[in-house]
Parts: structure tokens; C-alpha cells; sequence
């Protein structure tokens, strides 16, 4: 049994000897931060090494390429006013939206048998509603389609929008006349009526701060004017209802329907009497002579 006891013992030494316990070990104990913007950012990276008691530690951002943040003992470029290093955690000051990303701390211990470690952190910054833009025509026609639009680029997690009509909230349902969305801002109208018109504003909101407001803007719902398209469109059809009569009786005259009912009448009004007989004059004197 004691045997058996020195043997595991033995073993146990072997292996947390080896170099599989011994080489450089890296980790976060929290992989994930998040924190509101305008607050301090702990990135936290703990390691342990096998001999080298004074290894090299780099601080790294991913993105489109890979950005230092920390090397060669130093802070780079824009982090060097607002980071500090304890051991080899990473804390910024006040953070933006910019700061939002992977992290990855890298340890490097050349005298270990495996010399380098790394762990990755992703920062999250927590963006507060800002006053949305918004797109609200000044008049528009009764009839006619219409689509308000609401948007905040800068709020994360991204908002949410609600409208307000006269600072009353827009609730759509199947009797109204017009849709919202409240992820994209939208506000639709199928057909504009004057009962639309008034004040319209949009609302975005987080989970992160207060709800924000753009400012009221005036909308108004006129009539249609009389299209002058309609009444050009009139006149032509007109001047061409014209020119077709007029063609019709060129085409009856020539082919002799008019003057053959003229001809006609004509007959009806006048008849000439016959020519009178003509007479043989010698015939007249011999016949003359004989009744001397």
C-alpha cells in the first residue's frame, strides 16, 4: 500500500514538472465587458510562466487589420493618455463607441518550454439615446402615400422608435390608416386624409439611458390643385374632336353626297316648260297661196 502511495506520489511530481504544466498559461476571468460610455474599461489578463519571471506583454486590437495598444512597455498613439497597466491587465479611461472591440493580451516568455500565451477580451461600450433625426415633409397631398422616417446611429444597443402625433403616441392597428416600425423609425400612410395633419415627433429609446426626442415638426394635408396636364390633355382632345368633323365633310363632299342632295332640292323648286315646236316656213307659204 505504501508502495502504491510513493508510486502515484512520484508521478504526480513527474507531471507537474513536465512542461505541459510548466509552460506559460494565459486567461481573462472576464472574456466579456461591458460598460456605459464615459466609464473606466478593466480588460483583465491573468498568467502564470514555467521560469521566466519577467515576460513580455502586449496588448492588441483586432479590426480591419491589428492595432498595438500596448508594446514594448509602453502605451501606442491615442491610448497613451487614457490607459494604465497592473500586471498585465488593461484598464482604459473613459470610453467611447470607438473603443468597442476584441482585445487580445499576449504573453511572451522565452525561457518556457512553450514560450507564448494569449487570451481574448471583447470591450462592449454602452451608448445612451441621442436625439434622432427626423424627416417629416411640411405638406403633402390628401390621397397621396406618405412615409415619415426616424433614426438614431449612434445609441447601443441600437433603439427602438415610437411617434407621437399632437404628443400623443401613434398606436397602429387594423382600423387605422397607417404602420409603424419600431426598429427601422418608420411611419407609413397609405392615404393621406385631413384628419393626418398636425404635429409629429419620434422617440428613441435603449436599455442604456433616457429616452430622447426630436422636436415637433408641422405637417400639413392640402388638396389637390386642377392639373393643368388634365386641362391641356382636355383642349387637345377637343381641337382633335374638331379636325376630325372637319375631315369627314371634306371626305363627304368628295365623293358627292352633298351635291347630289343639293341637285335634288333644286329639281323639287323648278321645272322649265319644253321648247316650242319648230315650223317649216315654206311649207306655211305655199298653203297661204292656194287660199288666194
Amino acid at each position: 500500500m505504501n508502495t502504491m502511495k510513493a508510486l502515484a506520489l512520484t508521478l504526480l511530481i513527474t507531471l507537474m514538472h513536465s512542461p505541459l504544466f510548466l509552460s506559460v498559461t494565459v486567461s481573462s476571468s472576464k472574456p466579456k465587458v461591458e460598460v456605459h460610455e464615459h466609464t473606466d474599461a478593466v480588460l483583465a489578463c491573468e498568467f502564470r510562466t514555467e521560469k521566466d519571471q519577467n515576460p513580455r506583454i502586449e496588448w492588441k486590437k483586432k479590426g480591419m487589420g491589428v492595432t498595438f495598444v500596448y508594446f514594448n512597455h509602453k502605451f501606442t498613439g491615442q491610448y497613451a493618455s487614457r490607459a494604465k497597466m497592473e500586471g498585465a491587465t488593461l484598464t482604459f479611461h473613459s470610453v467611447s463607441q470607438k473603443d468597442s472591440g476584441e482585445y487580445r493580451c499576449e504573453v511572451t516568455a522565452s525561457e518556457d518550454h512553450v514560450s507564448l500565451g494569449e487570451a481574448t477580451v471583447t470591450l462592449n461600450v454602452l451608448v445612451p439615446p441621442h436625439v434622432p433625426s427626423c424627416e417629416v415633409p411640411s405638406s403633402v397631398f390628401v390621397g397621396s402615400g406618405l412615409e415619415l422616417q426616424c433614426k438614431d446611429k449612434l445609441s447601443v444597443p441600437p433603439a427602438t422608435y415610437r411617434w407621437y402625433k399632437d404628443n400623443k403616441a401613434l398606436t397602429p392597428s387594423a382600423e387605422m390608416q397607417y404602420s409603424a416600425d419600431t426598429s427601422k423609425g418608420t411611419l407609413e400612410f397609405r392615404s393621406v386624409t385631413k384628419i393626418d395633419a398636425g404635429m409629429y415627433r419620434c422617440e428613441s429609446s435603449n436599455s442604456v439611458g433616457a429616452p430622447k426626442s426630436c422636436v415637433a415638426q408641422q405637417l400639413k394635408v392640402i388638396d389637390y390643385p386642377l392639373n393643368t396636364t388634365v386641362l391641356i390633355a382636355g383642349a387637345a382632345a377637343f381641337l382633335a374632336l374638331i379636325l376630325f368633323c372637319c375631315i369627314c365633310v371634306c371626305v363627304c363632299r368628295r365623293q358627292g353626297c352633298c351635291k347630289k342632295e343639293k341637285k335634288m332640292k333644286s329639281n323639287k323648286s323648278y321645272n322649265p316648260p319644253p321648247p316650242p315646236p319648230i315650223r317649216n316656213i315654206k311649207h306655211y307659204k305655199q298653203a297661204h297661196s292656194f287660199m288666194i
